[in-house]
């Protein structure tokens, strides 16, 4: 049946070989595009909802904990994406470990943690360009600025972000690379100002409860801030845009997710030790906390850094989407027009439009905590998967060429697993039963199935 047919080692290699996009990529595009992905809405945003509703000033343990989880996690992903680089990630993987029809289903949980991740990063790309405004006295109504959860009807700035950066992906990987390293550079000179500026406000009293609601909902605060980390695996998805995919992928993964990590942890603990945990529940919570304490200087130039992180976090995630689509396409799972090429700029301009319109409803009119939470899950789903296909590959094809190999697999994959595993329960269940979130989640796979059940002709019935 087709539902179980695989591809092969062979035939991804030869149609990554002569997919047309442009080699263009280094280790050090790749570390910037990996901070481009991964520091923005997760620090910026994610770390005040953290600290206010599950962690307080523990959101460092949280932090420490999800980004340990992930560097287990990227060991894996490092192995699969030296053995077989190519565009698909975790699609393309589970298409050769398991089959077309799992390889669907992978297909739908990238769609949640990178979709559904850029959604709700243009919302808070929003809330800091709006603390930017309010600096200078502009006031948007909430009706144009906000969704109606929040008390507004529509996000037009979340809105206008999306497409601007779809517009700019649309032109191709070397205009995108060259936007995304000097956006990088911004954000990261804006977080040493954090830094500076909030040093001589820390109070360790504000530290003091340190885990007000108990090590359980650290726990829950680590899954939710694993969507502060997608963007380690997006740089998979580079694979075949990359001068030399074996060397430069190993570099680019581990390097920016381990300085990511870092990163988040010192944020975390500056942030709560300038002011009471409670203060932070808000879309802005950095900035906000400087203005708290009198910085209204430092809360712009936060703001500015946080607009710049955003708008890469967004870019890397459409990209991510925009590769894997491409490739489901080429593999004949959804209409070819999906995998054409731009004539001038070499794109996938058909799946980058595509996404980049959906992507700005969501954000438009969808509350940014319940998509962050949903990206998460996809995350962690995503890991899951990863570090079960890596002892497949090393069992099944013990001799295939490995660029890296991850150190000590069967302690470090399984480990990653339950790690993975655990962390996703949090956001399924509670005392009380399935949650929100487990309910979504639920009904997006089913949809997804029936969609593979309901395959229109295009689609393939061989690998």
């Amino acid at each position: 049946m087709s539902f179980f047919s695989k591809k092969t080692f062979d035939s991804v290699k030869e149609s990554s070989s002569e997919s047309g996009l442009n080699k263009t990529l280094t280790a050090f595009d790749l570390i910037l595009l990996g901070l481009g992905g991964i520091i923005g809405t997760g620090v910026f945003v994610f770390t005040g909802l953290v600290a206010a509703q599950h962690a307080g000033p523990a959101v460092m343990l949280s932090y420490a904990i999800a980004g340990g989880v992930c560097i287990f996690v990227a060991l894996a992903y490092t192995e699969i994406a030296s053995m077989l680089p190519t565009s698909g990630s975790v699609y393309t993987y589970t298409y050769v470990a398991f089959g077309q029809m799992f390889a669907w289903m992978m297909g739908g949980v990238l769609i949640l943690e990178f979709l559904l991740s850029s959604a709700a990063v243009a919302a808070g790309w929003s809330a800091y360009v709006q603390s930017i405004l309010e600096q200078a006295n502009i006031h948007l109504p909430s009706y144009l600025s906000d969704v109606s959860a929040y008390g507004g009807f529509i996000n037009l700035p979340a809105i206008f972000i999306t497409i601007t950066v779809g517009l700019i992906l649309y032109h191709g990987t070397k205009d995108s690379k060259r936007f995304n390293a000097a956006l990088v550079l911004i954000k990261m000179a804006a977080i040493v100002a954090f830094m500076i500026a909030a040093i001589p406000h820390f109070d360790i009293k504000n530290w003091e409860p340190f885990m007000p609601f108990g090590f359980d909902d650290v726990l829950i605060g680590s899954s939710i801030l694993f969507f502060a980390f997608t963007g380690f695996g997006a740089l998979a998805t580079s694979a075949e845009e990359c001068k030399n995919p074996k060397k430069d992928l190993m570099i680019g993964i581990i390097g920016s997710l381990v300085l990511s990590t870092i990163i988040y942890v010192i944020m975390g603990g500056l942030a709560t030790g300038i002011v009471p945990y409670t203060e932070l529940d808000n879309a802005s919570p950095l900035a906000n906390a400087l203005t708290i304490n009198g910085s209204k200087l430092g809360s712009v130039i936060v703001s500015t850094g946080g607009v710049c992180g955003m708008t890469t976090v967004i870019m890397m995630n459409v990209y991510a989407l925009s590769r894997v689509f491409y490739v489901i396409s080429r593999d004949g799972l959804l209409p070819k027009f999906f995998a054409k090429l731009h004539p001038k700029y070499d794109s996938p301009h058909v799946t980058i439009l595509t996404f980049t319109g959906i992507i700005a409803l969501l954000s438009g009119f969808l509350p940014y905590d319940i998509l962050g939470k949903l990206s998460s899950m996809g995350a962690l789903l995503d890991y899951i998967v990863i570090t079960m296909i890596v002892v497949v590959f090393r069992v099944r094809y013990p001799n295939a060429p490995r660029s890296f190999s991850c150190p000590a697999l069967y302690f470090v994959a399984p480990v990653a697993f339950l790690a993975s595993a655990y962390l996703l329960s949090k956001q399924v269940v509670d005392k009380d039963g399935l949650l929100l979130t487990g309910k979504l989640v639920g009904f997006w796979f089913a949809a997804a199935f029936v969609l593979y059940l309901a395959r229109k002709p295009w689609i393939k019935t061989e690998a």
